[in-house]
């Protein structure tokens, strides 16, 4: 038995016009770290409230540790650990008195599952008497982490934790992570950050509310169907219009400082770029064979509309 289970979830909102989570199906085993990963309106919210009984979907069931999400709600708040994407917690009680208060709540103390978090709270307990409020950024996201764990939580949803924190607080956080999931936690994050996704054990791909793959970062990576280039020049923008206009060309979008494209003769790449320079001619052009990355398979998915669920088993 999994540990989370979606079948067939539906969600619409505003009278059914905007269909939020389409017919999503995917499982979470135990003691793994799952990652939901997809933009802002992709659906990863609603797919967690609906997982921690804070909402209902129209069509579709879900379970947590085999327990329904509908008829076994009370059960679900009791077991699980739910951090929100935007900061939830009271801002004008001090970090000490909100984790005094989620124990509470749970009928349970901090010193009873110190163990659980340790590593977090050590790093906030010098601000034990600091309103909530005015914590930082990352200090509020381990502050949150720790209410989500005060009461040993057998599932822990994670909804954006990291957004809007530096990058060293991001790389901390996961690093946390790492050292929950070895406690046999089961672990579902979801994110927009695309580096993130080879973190996590299996993931799910989403977009407007569909799931386009469900397996191993890995995996996903390796099923890229083509040969992937990067190429620039002195003018971007301009050869950005030109590829898309070449009937060479299969596909090409900007990714950080160069181009990435496909062409439609796999073949016999080399040579198809030699004669795109010397068709354009463009100042300082560079180009190169290279790997996919997630959110080349991300893009790709995306463009051909093709949704693709393996078990990553």
């Amino acid at each position: 038995m999994p540990a989370v289970t979606l079948k067939n979830i539906v969600k619409t909102y505003d009278d059914g016009k905007v269909k939020a989570v389409n017919n999503v199906s995917f499982d979470v085993e135990h003691g793994e770290l799952f990652g939901l990963i997809g933009p802002d309106g992709a659906g990863k919210t609603s797919i967690f409230r609906i997982l921690t009984t804070v909402l209902l979907a129209e069509k579709g069931s879900a379970a947590v540790e085999g327990h329904d999400v509908v008829k076994d709600y009370r059960w679900i708040r009791n077991k699980v650990g739910y951090m929100p994407g935007k900061f939830s917690l009271y801002q004008d009680l001090t970090v000490a008195e909100n984790l005094h208060f989620f124990a509470t709540i749970f009928n349970t103390t901090i010193e009873e599952n110190y163990d659980l978090i340790k590593d977090i709270y050590d790093q906030i307990k010098p601000f034990s008497n600091r309103p909530a409020g005015k914590l930082s950024g990352g200090m509020k996201q381990k502050l949150a982490l720790c209410c989500a764990l005060i009461h040993k939580p057998v599932v822990l949803f994670l909804d954006e934790p990291t957004t809007g924190v530096d990058v060293v607080s991001r790389k901390e956080f996961w690093d946390m992570l790492k050292r929950l999931k070895k406690q046999h936690i089961s672990i579902l994050v979801s994110t927009p950050y695309m580096d993130e996704a080879s973190l996590c054990d299996r993931i799910a791909l989403i977009q407007n509310g569909n799931i386009m793959s469900v397996d191993t970062p890995q995996n996903i990576i390796d099923s890229f169907p083509a040969h992937l280039y990067a190429a620039r020049a002195k003018d971007i923008y301009q050869l950005l219009k030109n590829f898309r206009a070449d009937q060479a060309i299969e596909s090409c979008y900007a990714f950080g400082e160069y181009l990435h494209l496909t062409l439609k003769d796999d073949d016999n790449g080399d040579a198809i770029l030699k004669e795109l320079a010397a068709k354009y001619n463009p100042e300082d052009f560079e180009a190169k064979s290279i790997t996919p990355t997630i959110e080349d398979s991300f893009i790709r998915l995306m463009e051909s509309g093709e949704l693709k669920v393996e078990s990553g088993k």
